[in-house]
């Protein structure tokens, strides 16, 4: 067992510097790419920023098949926020922000009283392939 170490020792001191510079340079990548995922913690801008994800039939189904998350944003908010907001909160990388002013509908109650339904923005939120969000955490 001895000699089987002392042999195993010598055969990985036996390699030429060349490699473990190329191990040295892929790993210093491996930590950039780890760095790059670390976002800033959330303000409380963030928080008025997002309001509350939109949950449909259809937005499940952008969720599983897309990766994208839809969610209800604020009505002055623009796509530079929206990302930087749900990144800080989510804590994932988002490729592609899409918004939609939903207009507000009138509608009859009981066919006697009129009503509305009133009107927002939401965003559509591409998230990086390989990242994940839990909208229904406990």
């Amino acid at each position: 067992m001895a000699e089987e170490k002392k042999v195993a020792e010598a055969v990985e001191e036996a390699p030429a510097k060349k490699p473990a510079k190329k191990a040295t340079k892929k790993a210093a990548e491996k930590k950039a790419e780890k760095v790059e995922a670390k976002f800033a913690k959330p303000t409380t801008h963030d928080f008025t920023v997002i309001i509350d994800p939109v949950i449909t039939e259809k937005t499940m189904a952008l969720m599983q098949n897309s990766n994208k998350v839809t969610v209800r944003v604020s009505a002055n908010s623009n796509k530079v926020e929206i990302k930087n907001a749900f990144q800080r909160l989510f804590q994932v990388k988002v490729t592609d922000v899409k918004i939609i002013n939903v207009e507000s509908k009138t509608t009859t109650r009981g066919g006697r009283y009129q009503g509305s339904i009133p009107g927002f923005k939401k965003a559509i939120v591409t998230v990086a392939t390989g990242e994940a969000i839990d909208l229904f955490k406990e």
